[in-house]
């Protein structure tokens, strides 16, 4: 079989993002209508995700949110949504890019979506490994500085 150089797997994948997008913009402009109310699973480790660290701690790898009756300031951009949540009575921000999230499901009108997370190169998903250790440096590691990366490290050989 040919090699699909369109990635129509990745075309489907944001196509299918953009439905959650459009949904929760909805939710930001008119409230959630009557029954609605959504599961959010997301990586927690994915680049752009921000939630307190004893939520990071607790869900290392993946993390499910119900925006339903108690969820305040939620806005939705282009690259994700942020909303406060309540836990244990205390409220926090997360911040959650759409590019995160593994399911979205609306179980009051039996919809869902589930995403695969497909990682355009081996080199890209390397790359992504190396963003989520640049993010965890500790104290006594000097930050790093900016670097040339050749565009044929990128390139199919």
């Amino acid at each position: 079989m040919a090699t699909d150089h369109i990635r129509y797997d990745m075309l489907i994948e944001n196509a299918l993002r953009s439905v959650v997008h459009q949904a929760m913009a909805k939710v930001v402009q008119t409230g959630l209508p009557e029954e609605h109310h959504f599961y959010i699973s997301f990586l927690t480790h994915y680049p752009g995700v921000d939630i307190p660290d004893y939520l990071y701690e607790k869900y290392p790898e993946e993390m499910t949110i119900v925006l339903q009756h108690q969820f305040f300031g939620l806005t939705v951009t282009d690259e994700g949504f942020s909303v406060l949540l309540s836990f244990n009575n205390v409220r926090e921000r997360l911040t959650i890019p759409f590019a995160a999230v593994t399911t979205f499901a609306d179980p009051s009108v039996n919809f869902a979506l589930q995403f695969q997370n497909i990682p355009v190169s081996e080199e890209e998903e390397g790359a992504v490994d190396e963003a989520k250790d640049g993010d965890s440096s500790s104290d006594t590691e000097e930050p790093k500085k900016g670097e040339v990366i050749s565009l044929d490290k990128f390139r199919k050989k």
